[in-house]
């Protein structure tokens, strides 16, 4: 058994031809139509980037107990699982989260892993060399971060140097070396198209986009209000897409491999990502600090399964990230995960069966979101000013370490299913990703407003889906900290 996952990050469901965009140009992404099935409800879970991983590997929510952090040492993970049943594991990415102290557990678990320096706020190359005059866009941050890129572009002299191109080219150079030998999963990982929309000029082409020097491509999370025109709004979407259209050659590269050898027959493909990104939709830019809106958290997946005859075909079951680890682990014949929140998406292709009524999603801090398929129902916290933890025995955040005087604060707890019943540090958290912002709560009918323009009134409906979402929650392991936030009996 062999199995690819090519994974993107921030590849946002409404730019892709797959789903109905008609203004991309990603001739590989409607190739990849032909040889998988196109999931039409698939959703990430926790909110953004490490969260997700996390659930990638383990197959249970995250959000609900921390926010930003690497695996645990209580978690199990799936790609240890599958080392210990004979797969070789191997990572190429320039993901740069993945070796920051927030992230700094996963890649450890694969047998060997490849890594590309110099995506966004890499700290890499001395931020002194930063040339400031490739970028003059007044609209761009100005951050530590912002900087750091500008030095890591000194480095980035052409496309062979760019650090996704990089990473999918050391994923090629794996399957031309590994074809033809069984038992091996491949996970290749691009940080694109994440911000900043960095990309060369023959991509931004296709797209009529301006000077490079004055592209805006390097958004602040924010609210739209009157901050930005409509042209620039149009800028930004350009230099996303030019970006995509670069991300579209990277896949089309894979694709040729998996024709070449005629991988079809024996190897698995999945192509994903974590989350997409908001680009002036619901009045906002980025992502973590609004409502969960679909933009965010409706995400692509493709998925090809040699044994199973649907390529070309598509599922309108609901499923979700945390769905990966089971399918894994089905596929490769291994020892199954118990009591997480996950199902193997293998009975889904087969039998086109339902393997969720409905899913969470949300950002720790933020609104729980529930989703039945039709009604999707935001809930925030009834008290804006009730405690959140992070429940943890790695007191990390995205960069640094949770302060000693939060973590004085702790108290040691079972965390229940979510640490497999281990004990974990209940650490307030000051700041979490969702921001303590109160969002009104919610209810959107995406079979008629799939853009979640209308919220709807309907209290016995509102009422119904309360009740579905705390089921969900405790299914889950939700602590308790969290249903009285939500306003759950404990």
């Amino acid at each position: 058994m062999k199995a690819v996952m090519l994974m993107f990050d921030t590849l946002t469901r409404d730019f892709l031809p797959n789903y109905g965009c008609d203004f991309t140009k990603m001739p590989n992404f409607s190739r990849l139509s032909e040889h998988t099935c196109t999931f039409d409800e698939f959703y990430t879970g926790s909110m953004p980037c490490m969260p997700a991983r996390r659930e990638l590997h383990t197959g249970k929510y995250n959000f609900m107990h921390r926010g930003w952090g690497p695996i645990e040492p209580f978690d199990i993970s799936a790609i240890e699982r599958l080392k210990a049943h004979g797969v070789y594991t191997h990572m190429c990415t320039d993901h740069s989260h993945y070796w920051e102290d927030g992230g700094a557990t996963y890649h450890g678990r694969y047998t060997t892993f490849e890594i590309f320096r110099g995506q966004e706020g890499d700290r890499w190359i001395p931020q002194d060399e930063a040339d400031k005059s490739l970028n003059v866009c007044p609209l761009n941050k100005t951050n530590v971060s912002a900087v750091q890129h500008l030095a890591n572009r000194t480095r980035i002299l052409c496309e062979d140097d760019m650090p996704s191109v990089q990473t999918v080219t050391a994923g090629l150079d794996f399957i031309e070396k590994h074809h033809d030998k069984d038992n091996w999963f491949l996970q290749i990982e691009c940080f694109d198209p994440h911000e900043p929309f960095y990309v060369p000029d023959k991509y931004r082409k296709l797209y009529d986009c301006c000077d490079a020097h004055e592209a805006f491509n390097f958004p602040a999370y924010t609210f739209v209000n009157d901050k930005y025109t409509p042209q620039q709004i149009q800028d930004l979407r350009k230099e996303y897409c030019a970006l995509l259209s670069l991300c579209d050659a990277q896949l089309g590269r894979v694709l040729d491999m998996m024709d070449r050898h005629d991988m079809w027959k024996d190897t698995m493909l999945i192509v994903n990502t974590d989350h997409g990104f908001l680009l002036g939709e619901h009045n906002f830019i980025g992502k973590n600090i609004p409502p969960m809106f679909d933009e965010m958290v409706h995400i692509p997946f493709f998925i090809h399964v040699p044994q199973i005859d649907c390529d070309g075909c598509h599922r309108a079951q609901l499923a979700q990230t945390i769905d990966l680890a089971p399918t894994l682990l089905e596929y490769f014949g291994a020892e199954p995960m118990e009591d997480i929140d996950g199902k193997s998406l293998l009975t889904v292709l087969k039998d086109n069966a339902t393997i969720h009524d409905g899913i969470l999603y949300g950002v720790h801090g933020g609104q729980i979101n529930y989703y039945d398929g039709r009604y999707c129902y935001m809930r925030s916290a009834v008290d804006p000013q009730l405690p959140v933890y992070n429940m943890t025995l790695m007191p990390t955040l995205m960069r640094g370490f949770i302060e000693p005087n939060e973590i004085d604060k702790a108290t040691f707890v079972n965390g229940g299913k979510y640490s497999n019943h281990h004990m974990v540090l209940q650490i307030p958290c000051v700041k979490p990703m969702g921001g303590f912002i109160r969002y009104e709560d919610a209810i959107y009918d995406k079979t008629d407003d799939p853009k979640q323009q209308h919220p709807i009134c309907d209290a016995a409906l509102e009422n119904d889906l309360k009740n579905k979402m705390e089921q969900s929650m405790r299914d889950a392991g939700a602590p308790e900290w969290q249903m009285k936030r939500m306003g759950f009996n404990i």
